[in-house]
């Protein structure tokens, strides 16, 4: 067996990921090839000469293998960074994604422009997944108590053990809930990142999606608005006085607000607002409630 360098190794292995199409091969490369010896990217410049011990290189192995077959990195290694943080995601976890610190951002902005992040809001996360959400929200609002629901027990075993990494378990509640059954308010905010792909379009996502992420994270239904629909017929007795705010997909927008909208007393006059990503599109959208 000839030994091999951790410099060698990234070049190679980036060149085995461009071969088998992967977007991002340099940057999967360096991540893949210091997580099999137990470090971080940075110890790869530092140490370039450093040789491989025969168990790290069959990790690496495993690993390269696995994203080749389009396994995201972030599922491979477990962890997701979100919002300046880490968190363990799993087989019943939607892998968190970038456009979604869009949310936090809009509840940010709400809350420094209704009194400031220290007040004590309740807040009511639908679908929390690994609760990258909730979790993120309490940690920048200091005094903020949340309910996080899900319909995979599996994925509430995921949310709760970040919170405990993230040192807000003791102002988190986790329930085993289909959307707003049975869930009693008032909340102050509502938050959700549903599904909200159209059936249809499921099979022509990148791989890295349709086959690592769980259908029920991602089926909207139809039309994708499935969720939006459920949740803004349960605002009423939810959220009767303060915001629902909600991730939406790229040309979504115009159609959430009309649901919201549907359900609200003010109707057309409802004060909504929305908020953009850093690819450019409309992600997120907020409706005031005064119900």
């Amino acid at each position: 067996m000839v030994e091999e360098n951790v410099g060698a190794a990234t070049r190679r292995v980036a060149q085995l990921l461009a071969q088998s199409g992967v977007d991002t091969p340099e940057r999967d490369a360096r991540l893949l090839v210091a997580a099999a010896i137990g470090g971080v990217p940075a110890d790869l410049i530092v140490r370039p000469e450093r040789l491989f011990a025969a168990a790290e290189a069959a990790q690496l192995d495993d690993y390269v293998g696995r994203r080749a077959r389009r396994e995201p990195v972030s599922r491979i290694l477990g962890t997701r960074d979100f919002y300046g943080r880490t968190f363990s995601i799993t087989p019943a976890t939607l892998d968190p994604r970038p456009c979604s610190e869009t949310l936090i951002g809009a509840v940010l902005d709400i809350a420094d422009e209704g009194g400031g992040r220290d007040r004590p809001l309740r807040l009511l996360d639908i679908g929390t997944g690994s609760g990258c959400l909730a979790v993120t929200l309490l940690c920048e609002l200091p005094n903020a108590l949340a309910l996080a629901t899900d319909v995979s027990a599996e994925a509430l075993a995921a949310a709760e053990d970040n919170a405990e990494a993230n040192g807000v378990a003791g102002r988190i509640s986790f329930a085993q809930r289909n959307t707003l059954q049975d869930v009693a308010g008032p909340f102050d905010i509502l938050i959700s990142n549903p599904p909200y792909i159209p059936a249809g379009e499921i099979s022509a996502l990148q791989a890295e999606v349709k086959d690592y992420d769980p259908r029920g994270a991602l089926d909207g239904g139809t039309d994708g608005l499935d969720i939006y629909r459920e949740i803004a017929a349960g605002l009423a007795t939810v959220v009767p006085r303060g915001w629902v705010v909600l991730e939406v997909g790229a040309g979504q927008a115009r159609d959430v607000e009309e649901i919201l909208r549907a359900f609200s007393p003010q109707g057309a006059t409802a004060h909504c607002r929305t908020w953009i990503d850093l690819g450019g599109h409309t992600r997120c959208v907020a409706m005031e409630t005064q119900l």
